[in-house]
């Protein structure tokens, strides 16, 4: 568990208080529908419903002499119900309490997670449409390409945010599923109208088919869904961590009036928060490897899944949910330097307009090769002299000879690449 990086919200989910209800709610709502079926007298159901009642600490005492969970939250409702309890977990198994719970605490926990991923949208479409024809360098293998704007950056990150909300949807369906089936999911003992009924007051749908257990494909495609949404995460505060380096500077996180950037160095200021999310990322993919050797058990079920799950999943959905919600804080209040952005424009000496050029003279008459030949030896010669493109170009007999002053002006004007940002932002929804 994280608890030092948990909201109340997310971490009351996965509080033992908080599953014992859950397990309460499921027996009691079971209970009634076998009154409905005729199996449990209204006086008895009366008093099950009227004095039901759990202690978490002797939950924990009991458990420590019959080491079955259980078994020991069962006993200890006993104790608060009398003669009565022998109805409760009537034709039920141990799974049969746990997977549902489980559904229904996964659901409460990705709930959370969903507001999370809304609210990082909000916060990059908010940085998008303010800086959306800010102009900045593109960068390919960490080389400077060709003009972007930090608002398209910022749409990107809005645009895969978006894929992170559906994924995060589409997970909470697969695992929004009970099952009351008993022993072998044969419902031997139980009707499957206390499974559907218990469902459906749960807001759950009914296993179509089970064995003792909720098969494992399904939590594993709910932690896939936790990671790649942890990935992004990662992916947005590397893209942040890089752009806030001594020798880019174009944007920071936000740093404090009285916050210390090093015990050493009182000039630092570093990008932690960004770093934090990466390390964490490595931990949910981590546990995502461990949903999925999960999927693989011994016939109707073994317990090696359990072990596994009561660290995995709560951990990654409290993680990814601080995650989300650093994250959110980081682009909110991200410090951003347009001049920097643009002195980085102007690093390379119109480098970044080579394409433009290369395309201009293909139009003149040039051959492809003849054109990336002479723009390529131009450009090295500008990077090593420090001299600007243009006018090497322009000192160029044999390009002039085709090309106009008026013709250099479009393919250096910066405006060019800005040309389709209007239209992007309508396709990703800004």
């Amino acid at each position: 568990m994280i608890p030092r990086y948990t909201r109340p919200e997310m971490g009351n989910i996965w509080a033992d208080e908080n599953k014992f209800a859950v397990w309460l709610s499921i027996e009691i709502l079971a209970c009634e529908a076998m009154h409905k079926l005729g199996i449990v007298p209204a006086a008895d159901l009366k008093r099950i419903k009227d004095k039901a009642a759990f202690s978490v600490k002797r939950i924990n005492q009991i458990e420590a002499k019959v080491n079955h969970d259980v078994i020991a939250f069962l006993t200890n409702v006993a104790e608060h119900v009398g003669p009565s309890s022998r109805f409760i977990h009537r034709g039920l198994t141990s799974s049969d309490v746990l997977d549902t719970a489980l559904a229904v605490q996964m659901v409460q926990a990705i709930d959370i997670l969903i507001a999370d991923t809304k609210a990082v949208r909000k916060a990059a479409a908010a940085k998008a449409r303010r800086y959306k024809y800010t102009p900045m360098i593109g960068r390919s293998h960490g080389i400077h390409a060709e003009p972007i704007t930090f608002g398209l950056k910022m749409a990107l990150m809005y645009d895969e945010f978006g894929r992170a909300l559906k994924r995060l949807e589409a997970a909470r369906a697969i695992i929004c599923v009970g099952q009351l089936s008993g022993a072998v999911g044969t419902h031997a003992h139980i009707s499957p109208f206390v499974e559907q009924y218990v469902c459906r007051k749960l807001k759950l749908r009914p296993a179509a088919i089970s064995t003792q257990i909720l098969q494992r494909d399904r939590h594993a495609e709910y932690m896939s869904a936790v990671a790649l949404v942890a990935a992004s995460v990662d992916r947005w505060a590397t893209e942040f961590r890089h752009l806030q380096r001594t020798e880019v500077r174009e944007v920071e996180e936000f740093f404090g009036r009285e916050q210390k950037g090093s015990s050493a160095m009182p000039h630092k200021k570093n990008p932690i928060t960004g770093e934090k999310l990466c390390g964490l990322a490595r931990l949910i993919r981590g546990n995502l490897v461990a949903a999925l050797e999960n999927v693989a058990l011994w016939h109707e079920r073994d317990i090696s899944h359990s072990s596994v799950e009561r660290i995995i999943i709560p951990d990654s959905t409290i993680a990814l949910d601080h995650m989300l919600v650093q994250l959110e804080k980081l682009v909110r209040n991200l410090v951003v330097y347009p001049d920097r952005m643009q002195e980085n424009l102007d690093m390379t000496h119109g480098l970044i307009h080579s394409q433009q050029v290369l395309l201009m003279l293909t139009q003149k008459g040039f051959t492809r090769e003849q054109a990336y030949r002479m723009v390529q030896r131009h450009a090295m010669h500008a990077w090593e002299s420090r001299q600007a493109l243009r006018g090497l170009i322009e000192a160029d007999r044999e390009i002039m000879a085709k090309v106009a002053p008026a013709d250099l002006d479009k393919v250096f004007d910066l405006n060019v690449h800005f040309t389709d940002v209007g239209r992007t932002f309508k396709a990703v929804g800004l």
